[in-house]
C-alpha cells in the first residue's frame, strides 16, 4: 500500500477567510471560492434545468385534478425507500387521496419496473405509476404498463441506456441534453426536486387556497433526502452537500420523521451532534437489511409512520434483521477469504500475480448480501470484484446467477460490462449500474466464459499502477493540532462523504501500548513526539495474527481525528484506518 499526499492549492480567498488547516483541507478538495462552502437551502440549484420536469409536473397536476390512483414503484435500497417516502408524504400533503406503493421482491422480480412488476401493479388499478430510483432502463415494463392503459412517470438517477423507455415523462439529471448542473443527485434528490416543482406549480394556480390546504413545508422532508443521499454514496458536490447539511441540521434539532429518530435511538447515536457518517453506518444498514434479506416495505413503513411507538417497534424488527444480515455476511466473508487465500497460494506457486479482476461464486451465498461482500473483498485486494449468488432457474429451468460488482478508481464497471456484453452477445442476460457499482445476471453455464472475458477486459484497462492500492492522505498534523478543538472543527466542517472525503492524516508515532479489545480491535496509546504527548488510538477489525506485535516500537498510522464520548466525558481519539 502506498500513502500519497493530496495535492493542495490554497486560493488567496480561502487563505484570507479560513483557519489554515481548513484552508488546506478544502483546497485539497478543489474548493477555491468560499461561496462553495455556503450550504444554506437558498443556494440549491433551481429545478428548472431538469429535463422532463415540466411534463412530469403537468402529468401530476392532471392526476391531482382527477384524483387518479397513483402507485409508486420503489427500489429496494435506502435511496429507493427514502424516495418513496418523500413522494408519498409530499403528494399526500398536496391533496392526492389515492396513494400506494410497491417494492419488487429482489429475489423474485429483480430490479426495476419489469413486466412482471407491472402485472402486479395492474391488480391495484393505478392510473399512474411513478418509479423512484429506478425505471430508466425499463423499456419492456413501460410498454406493458402503457398497453394496460397506465401512464408512467420515471424518476431515476442511474445512467440511461441508448434507447429510453416510452414513458409519459422522465426526470433524470443524467439524461442526454439535461442541463441540470448536478449529475450526482441521488434518486431521493430527484424525487425531492420533482416535489419542489409540483408545489411551485400548484402555488401558482392557487390550488392550496382553493382547496383549503396548507402549503406543504417540503423542508420537513430533508431528513429523508439526507439519509438517501448519504446511503447511496453519491458524490457530495455542493448541491448534495447542501441537501445533506440541511437534513442533518433538522435531525439534530429533533425535526425528523419518527422512523429515523427511532433508528438513531436504537443505534445509540446522539442526534444532537449527528454526522453524515452516522447515517451511513448506523441508520442505512438497518434499513438496507430489510431489502437485502426480506422486504423493503418494512423499511418504507418505518419512514412513513408518524407514531413514535410504531416507529420503535418497526425499528426493532429492522435491527433484528440487520443482526442476521451481519451473521450471514461474516460467514460469506470467511468463505470468500479462504477462496482468495487458496487462489493466492496457487498464484504464488506458479509465480503469477492475481488477475486484474476477481469473480467469486458459492452456490450457498445469499443474493442480498453479495454487494456488501463484493465491497469487502475489493477493499482488501484492491481489484474490481463481482460476487455471484444463485438466483434459481430461469423460465426454461436453466440455472441463473446474479452478480454484484464493485470497482476501483480508474475502472467504470458499468461501461466494462457493456463492453463485455457487446463483444460477447448472449453472455450476460442483463446488467446496469454506475461507475463504481453494478449488477448483472447470466446463465450459470456462462460463468466460466464470462470470468475469462471480464478479467481480460479489466486487464486491458488496468495497469500495475492502477492495481497498487493507494491511500490519499491530507498529510501530517502539527503537534498542537492534536486537540478536541481541532476534532470538533473538522466535525463541523462537513458534511464529508463520497467525492468530498473526510480528512485523513498520516504520520509516524511511538507505540507506547497495544492490546486487543473485543477480539478484533487494537487499542493503542501512541505518541507523535516520542512520549511527551500521549494519544488514544483504535484500529478496528485488525488481523489478530499480526497484532498485537510487542516487537513494534514505531508505527505509521493513517488516521482520522475523532471525539470519543463515554459517560459524559469527551476525549480525543485517533481512528486508525491503516496501520503499518
Amino acid at each position: 500500500m502506498l500513502i500519497e499526499r493530496r495535492p493542495t492549492r490554497i486560493s488567496d480567498a480561502l487563505q484570507a477567510s479560513l483557519p489554515p488547516l481548513l484552508a488546506r483541507l478544502y483546497g485539497a478538495r478543489n474548493i477555491t471560492d468560499p461561496t462553495e462552502l455556503e450550504l444554506s437551502a437558498g443556494r440549491l440549484l433551481p429545478p428548472g434545468d431538469l429535463l422532463g420536469l415540466s411534463q412530469a409536473v403537468e402529468l401530476l397536476c392532471q392526476m391531482l385534478e382527477q384524483q387518479g390512483r397513483v402507485l409508486v414503484v420503489s427500489d429496494f435500497d435506502v435511496d429507493g425507500a427514502t424516495s418513496c417516502a418523500v413522494v408519498i408524504r409530499a403528494l399526500s400533503q398536496m391533496g392526492f387521496q389515492h396513494l400506494d406503493y410497491i417494492v419488487p421482491d429482489r429475489f423474485t422480480y429483480g430490479y426495476g419496473l419489469s413486466p412482471e412488476i407491472v402485472d402486479l401493479a395492474v391488480e391495484r388499478h393505478p392510473d399512474l405509476i411513478i418509479t423512484v430510483d429506478n425505471g430508466i432502463s425499463s423499456i419492456d415494463g413501460v410498454d406493458r404498463a402503457r398497453l394496460a392503459g397506465i401512464k408512467v412517470l420515471i424518476t431515476d438517477h442511474h445512467l440511461p441506456p441508448e434507447d429510453l423507455p416510452a414513458a409519459d415523462a422522465i426526470v433524470n439529471p443524467n439524461q442526454r441534453d439535461c442541463e441540470f448542473a448536478s449529475k450526482a443527485l441521488a434518486g431521493v434528490g430527484v424525487a425531492f426536486y420533482l416535489m419542489l416543482a409540483l408545489r411551485a406549480r400548484l402555488r401558482e394556480t392557487g390550488w392550496f387556497e382553493k382547496n383549503g390546504l396548507a402549503e406543504p413545508r417540503l423542508a420537513d422532508l430533508l431528513d429523508l433526502v439526507a439519509l438517501g443521499t448519504v446511503a447511496d454514496v453519491v458524490a457530495l458536490d455542493q448541491n448534495n452537500r447542501i441537501l445533506v447539511h440541511e437534513g442533518l441540521r433538522r435531525i439534530r434539532a429533533g425535526h425528523a420523521c419518527a422512523g429515523i429518530l427511532a433508528l438513531l435511538e436504537l443505534s445509540g447515536r446522539n442526534r444532537s451532534n449527528l454526522q453524515a457518517s452516522d447515517l451511513g453506518f448506523a441508520v442505512a444498514p438497518r434499513l438496507n437489511a430489510a431489502g437485502r434479506l426480506e422486504d423493503m416495505s418494512l423499511g418504507i413503513a418505518c419512514l412513513l409512520t408518524d407514531d413514535p411507538d410504531s416507529a420503535r417497534r418497526v425499528a426493532r424488527q429492522l435491527d433484528t434483521i440487520n443482526t442476521e444480515r451481519k451473521r450471514i455476511e461474516a460467514d460469506m466473508r470467511e468463505q470468500a477469504l479462504q477462496t482468495m487465500n487458496d487462489l493466492q497460494a496457487e498464484m504464488l506457486s506458479g509465480q503469477a500475480a492475481l488477475p486484474a479482476a476477481l469473480c467469486l461464486y458459492n452456490p450457498d451465498w445469499h443474493q442480498g448480501v453479495a454487494g456488501i461482500l463484493a465491497s469487502r473483498v475489493k477493499e482488501q485486494f484492491h481489484r474490481p470484484v463481482i460476487i455471484f449468488a444463485n438466483a434459481g432457474a430461469d423460465a426454461d429451468g436453466n440455472g441463473e446467477l446474479k452478480g454484484s460488482a464493485r470497482s476501483i478508481p480508474g475502472l467504470h464497471i458499468r461501461d466494462l460490462l457493456d463492453s463485455v456484453a457487446s463483444r460477447h452477445p448472449g453472455l450476460i442476460s442483463k446488467f446496469g449500474g454506475h461507475a463504481m457499482a453494478a449488477g448483472l445476471s447470466l446463465p450459470e453455464s456462462n460463468l466460466s466464459a464470462f470470468i475469462e472475458a471480464f478479467q481480460q477486459a479489466a486487464a486491458g484497462q488496468l495497469d500495475d499502477a492502477a492495481l497498487q492500492q493507494k491511500v490519499l492522505s491530507d498529510g501530517e498534523l502539527d503537534i498542537d493540532a492534536f486537540s478536541l478543538q481541532t476534532a470538533e472543527l473538522l466535525r463541523q466542517a462537513g458534511p464529508w462523504g463520497q467525492g468530498f472525503p473526510a480528512p485523513l492524516f498520516d504520520g509516524e508515532f511511538s507505540l507506547i501500548d497495544q492490546r486487543l479489545v473485543g477480539g478484533f480491535h487494537l487499542k493503542m496509546i501512541v505518541s507523535p513526539d516520542g512520549g511527551q504527548t500521549m494519544l488514544d488510538a483504535i484500529a478496528f477489525n485488525i488481523d489478530s495474527n499480526v497484532w498485537p506485535d510487542p516487537s513494534k516500537r514505531k508505527v505509521t498510522l493513517v488516521y482520522r481525528l475523532d471525539v470519543n464520548e463515554f459517560r459524559g466525558q469527551q476525549q480525543l481519539q485517533l481512528l486508525v484506518e491503516h496501520l503499518l
